[in-house]
């Protein structure tokens, strides 16, 4: 490989290979349900979710538990207060996670604040905000392997019914769809996916590799498919190219301080964003030059 991309040691390191194997079950897994949660408009209950996964991840480390339990675990909490509260109404869920939100992020503050007044560990606050995928142990994959099968198989599981009430909740619910049920399991599946993604690019960041890649593949193809394959492997190369950024950036410079792999990770992802963006508005350019060339040819068969 070349040197300038891949710098020696780089696949012989086993922080590194557990990094990239986590890091690509997760961008996955965000992928899948990012795509479902720009559908559904759900964009700002995903971010309240990250406050949620910051507020349990800053508690678990102060319980004494492993983070992924506390990111996932105030994620849940934070779903099932957004059902609770209205968030399977359209017009109650600003309201809902607005409240959610807010509480989220004084327990957050709550929590981090008692985490570097009592006790002596350094780098929790960075660790919990934006990520440290180096330090994730080799047992985490597993463990993140399990909850991404669980994600994908209920979403395989409520897959028709999910997509239906995205684009149409009347209609789904004129064909007998549960909605309650149907909008409270996807938000467990969205919290459960913004705590796999805390792991990669810390809790509050979380939401751009949940939103970015599908975001940006739904402005490029219309076809539900061709739209989760693409915000797949767009999620893919924005994590696996931030992880490697990040581990080359330790070679950059003479103090050998390697940059976080989240700011890589995000600036991936804005990028393809806005390349994708300005493909979707070339496109739509070229749609009316097109029609305004076949009357121009044809004029006769416009009238």
């Amino acid at each position: 490989m070349s040197r300038w991309l891949f710098e020696p040691g780089l696949f012989a390191n086993q922080s590194v290979r557990t990094a990239l194997l986590v890091g690509a079950v997760v961008a996955v897994v965000s992928a899948v349900v990012g795509i479902f949660t720009v559908l559904r408009g759900q964009s700002f209950a995903g971010h309240a979710l990250t406050d949620v996964a910051t507020a349990g991840g800053a508690g678990a480390f102060l319980a004494g538990v492993a983070p992924l339990a506390g990111f996932i675990g105030g994620g849940v909490v934070g779903a099932g207060a957004m059902d609770v509260i209205g968030v399977e109404r359209v017009k109650g869920r600003d309201i809902a996670t607005g409240v959610v939100l807010g509480a989220a992020t004084g327990l957050a503050a709550l929590f981090l604040y008692l985490s570097t007044t009592h006790s002596s560990a350094t780098g929790t606050t960075q660790s919990i905000l934006f990520g440290s995928i180096f330090t994730v142990q080799s047992s985490t994959l597993p463990e993140a392997a399990v909850l991404s099968a669980v994600v994908l198989l209920t979403l395989a599981a409520i897959g028709r019914p999910l997509l239906l009430s995205s684009v149409s909740a009347e209609l789904a619910s004129a064909r007998g769809v549960h909605l309650r049920t149907v909008g409270l399991t996807f938000m467990v599946v969205l919290a459960v996916s913004v705590g796999l993604s805390a792991i990669v690019i810390g809790s509050i960041l979380s939401t751009a590799l949940l939103i970015g890649p599908p975001a940006s593949s739904l402005k490029l193809v219309r076809r539900f498919g061709a739209g989760v394959a693409l915000a797949i492997g767009l999620g893919l190369v924005a994590t696996v190219l931030g992880i490697v950024l990040a581990y080359d950036s330790y070679y950059w410079s003479s103090a050998h301080r390697a940059l976080p792999v989240s700011f890589f990770v995000v600036v991936v992802v804005v990028a393809e964003f806005v390349l994708s963006s300005s493909i979707h508005k070339w496109r739509r350019a070229r749609v009316p030059a097109a029609v305004h060339s076949v009357v121009a040819d044809h004029p006769e068969g416009w009238h």
